[in-house]
């Protein structure tokens, strides 16, 4: 396949007045990369473009039923003025599970980390210059049949955007205070509470508002069963730092229900070279506390893509509230935040060979 591109580049001036304060999720760059998959022809018209609004059906059966599937990934400027992008073909990876369990056609490999390439490639003087800024990658992937017959898209688009952003929490985030969800469930048992369906989004929303009534940054979600052991807190993965002489990092087992993180699984592969132990495990809410009270838990946070390592300082419930160690960031979860961005900055080595770095080149052939 040959990538097309035809657009028009933005002043500097512009692009820095635009990206001086970006937030998270709003400041778009200059390109985007389409692609379609249809029987027979399978994927085709692979195309670099300008960055613009999409013409669809009003009986999008994607938009219907919510036959969608994303990913989200980083792009970082790293020592030497050099660009990389961290770990595309683990999240390429993951973008074909969750697209098989939503019978959608799984993008080969190949397709997902070129495509990303390009699109940084392409927007290379986006890539943020400043250690608490990067550029955010977004595929998605949709049904794109225009039918209103509730049954599985026949076509699909797959379309993949950038935008710059600064921290999800901001730039130097305060450890987390985090409501508990005691009465809904993110997803269910048996259910696509592993994929990244969008449809695993909208009824979180309800509990986030809840959470902030609340003074509360995030919502720690139980699972679907008993609603006793913790999975997930928002969108992100949650680790607990348990006290002995070799630290033990202890994260909830994947049970079906909750997202295998790829910043998870960083974090579980920094373990060894920082003598941290693991344990992935069942862990109830009762437990989380009762460690916290006697100190055999001494640190808990978050991780995901969009907030890297993020502390969590204080549990509130609809009884109760206790804080975690001294509520401040603890030597863990600041060493294990520090390793990560080191690699992802090009500050230290990367022995796991997760940075695919983006030579600059004019926009050519994509095989």
């Amino acid at each position: 396949m040959r990538m097309n591109y035809v657009g028009e580049r933005l002043a500097d001036a512009a692009r820095a007045e635009r990206t001086a304060d970006p937030g998270f999720g709003g400041v778009f760059t200059e390109h985007m990369v389409t692609t379609r998959w249809a029987p027979r022809r399978e994927w085709h018209d692979l195309v670099l473009g300008p960055h613009q609004d999409l013409s669809v059906s009003p009986a999008l059966s994607g938009l219907h039923y919510g036959q969608s599937v994303f990913e989200g990934l980083k792009a970082y400027r790293m020592r030497g003025d050099r660009v990389g992008v961290f770990r595309p073909e683990a999240h390429a990876r993951r973008f074909q599970r969750s697209a098989r369990r939503m019978l959608m056609p799984e993008p080969p490999k190949e397709l997902f980390v070129d495509a990303v390439t390009e699109l940084v490639r392409a927007d290379l003087d986006w890539v943020p210059d400043n250690d608490d800024v990067s550029l955010y990658l977004r595929p998605i992937l949709f049904g794109e049949d225009a039918s209103l017959s509730v049954r599985a898209s026949e076509s699909y688009r797959l379309v993949v955007i950038a935008c710059v952003v600064a921290g999800i929490f901001g730039r130097s985030p305060r450890p987390l205070r985090v409501w508990v969800s005691e009465d809904e469930a993110r997803a269910a048992h048996g259910g696509a509470g592993g994929a990244k369906a969008a449809g695993n989004y909208a009824p979180t929303f309800r509990q986030q508002e809840l959470a902030r009534a609340h003074g509360c940054d995030q919502v720690l979600w139980l699972d679907p069963r008993g609603r006793g052991q913790i999975e997930e807190l928002g969108a992100m993965n949650v680790f607990l730092v348990r006290a002995g002489s070799r630290p033990t990092l202890v994260t909830p087992s994947l049970s079906g229900s909750l997202l295998p993180g790829v910043t998870r699984d960083s974090v579980l592969s920094m373990a060894a070279s920082l003598d941290l132990a693991v344990a992935e495990e069942q862990i109830t809410l009762n437990q989380w506390s009762a460690g916290c009270r006697d100190a055999t838990i001494t640190e808990a946070f978050a991780c995901g893509t969009a907030a890297s390592i993020v502390p969590i300082g204080e549990v509130v419930t609809g009884g109760t509230t206790w804080t975690v160690g001294d509520g401040r960031p603890g030597p863990v979860t600041e060493a294990l935040a520090r390793t990560l961005s080191g690699i992802q900055r090009g500050a230290l080595p990367d022995p796991h060979g997760w940075m695919r770095e983006v030579a600059p080149r004019s926009v050519g052939a994509l095989a």
